[in-house]
């Protein structure tokens, strides 16, 4: 027998706010409906009373008032996370060891946008530090993850569009790292992708730096007929593993499994109309882990709508499980620490990164090997700039070199540098050069 470690991921974007006629500019988008925005038809849709071809059932799922009812404003979703923070609330949905419920929050920067009528909050660092502080300030301790979610900008440069391609028509991707480093000493070892978006840039990008994905929203197809699918969708999941089993993708098929370095982890979706978490779903978890294999069994929502309906539906499908299968025990836990107990990685001391400096050549070496080949490098004009640029590799995975010229960042121009590397059990190590200073400051995370 083994366990099943149970992970809630939460896309954790702050408030959202929808006006009507945004809902059914929804309905259009995704099953090629026009209809009068009005709210006598929106309650016909709920109830199924207008005939859509068959479509009926999907439709009302996507609109469904608990999908509709928002925290659109920060004050309601303080109110919401007051109750979910607290102990009381954890120890009502504990696990097989009587441990309360653990929290993954995937921090996202709402920036680059010109238009937002959901009313995102925008701006760098706004939602992570948020909910840094809000956690810090916490009542009692928690074992709460930060993560990293990013949603890459569209030609539309609409703040509620995603793009399909993580760097194609913006460059933020890079700038919320670099500012994540240099502003806030933090880089992550765990990601959820933004509209469950990934392909092969964002997969290559991570296998360079990320050595644990909560991804996979792998189904079996002829299972899934009656859930609600987008004639236009952005994920793609059709050829994911169904298995809790985390494993490692191939190069050409993040889909596939392979021989790539970072894991690929299973997570499906709660509260919305799509790859949904079902019974059936959870049953699989404890008959793999019946079978002595390990597993993470992993689930999502987002911050901007109530939460607890969703907890206690998860929780309640947990112990239906687990009072079939008296053996396995189910472990709520943080997303990093459940894919290094599922696969049997210790961890071990982060990277121990030395700098010198010699006239504008900064060359840096680890004392372990890094997950990828090099760390992830960020500079900061004086001028307030924040730019990412490759090192020189010396020795790929422990030695490189960045030199600060007309071809990079001239030396006279740069403010701070920023470097930043996990190694493969997910350790963080960020490393801070302040040009003016001299002084250097390191975090492991």
């Amino acid at each position: 027998m083994a366990d099943v470690y149970v992970v809630h991921c939460i896309d954790t974007e702050g408030p959202l706010y929808e006006t009507l006629p945004e809902t059914f500019i929804r309905i259009e988008k995704h099953f090629g409906l026009k209809l009068p925005p009005r709210r006598d038809i929106l309650e016909k849709l709920q109830q199924q009373k207008l005939d859509l071809g068959g479509m009926e059932a999907k439709v009302a799922r996507m609109v469904d008032p608990a999908l509709l009812a928002l925290n659109d404003s920060w004050d309601k979703l303080d109110a919401m996370l007051d109750d979910i923070t607290s102990p009381e609330f954890r120890s009502k949905f504990a696990d097989s060891q009587g441990n309360g419920w653990i929290y993954n929050w995937f921090l996202v920067d709402h920036v680059d946008y010109d238009l937002n009528p959901r009313r995102r909050d925008m701006g760098y660092h706004n939602i992570f530090d948020h909910y840094r502080q809000y956690l810090t300030q916490a009542d009692a301790p928690c074992s709460d993850g930060l993560h990293f979610h990013y949603h890459p900008a569209p030609y539309s440069r609409q703040a509620h569009h995603s793009s399909r391609h993580w760097f194609a028509h913006s460059d933020t991707l890079f700038q919320v790292l670099a500012r994540r480093i240099i502003d806030r000493q933090w880089f992550p070892s765990v990601n959820r992708p933004g509209f469950n978006v990934t392909r092969p840039d964002s997969h290559w990008f991570l296998e360079q730096f990320i050595p644990f994905d909560y991804s996979n929203q792998g189904y079996k197809v002829d299972e899934r007929a009656d859930e609600t699918t987008s004639i236009n969708p952005l994920w793609d999941w059709g050829r994911g593993p169904v298995s809790w089993r985390p494993y490692h993708p191939s190069h050409d098929d993040h889909q596939t499994p392979g021989a790539c370095r970072r894991w690929i982890l299973r997570c499906l979706n709660l509260g919305t109309w799509h790859c949904l978490l079902r019974q059936s779903d959870v049953d699989l978890a404890f008959e793999e882990a019946a079978t002595g294999t390990p597993v993470v069994l992993a689930f999502t929502n987002h911050d901007f709508r109530d939460m607890r309906p969703d907890i206690a539906a998860a929780h309640a499908m947990l112990t239906n499980a687990a009072s079939r299968f008296p053996d396995v025990r189910f472990i709520h836990s943080e997303a990093r620490s459940a894919a290094r107990q599922c696969l049997g990685i210790t961890p071990s001391t982060p990277c121990n990164l030395r700098l010198e400096i010699k006239g504008n050549t900064l060359s840096l070496c680890s004392d372990q090997p890094t997950f990828g080949p090099q760390p992830f490098l960020a500079i900061r004009t004086v001028n307030g700039d924040y730019r990412h640029d490759a090192l020189d590799a010396d020795r790929p995975f422990h030695q490189w070199t960045c030199v600060l010229d007309e071809y990079s960042v001239p030396l006279e121009l740069v403010d701070k540098v920023g470097f930043a590397v996990c190694n493969a059990a997910g350790d963080v190590t960020v490393l801070v050069w302040d040009r003016a200073s001299g002084k250097t400051i390191v975090e492991t995370i």
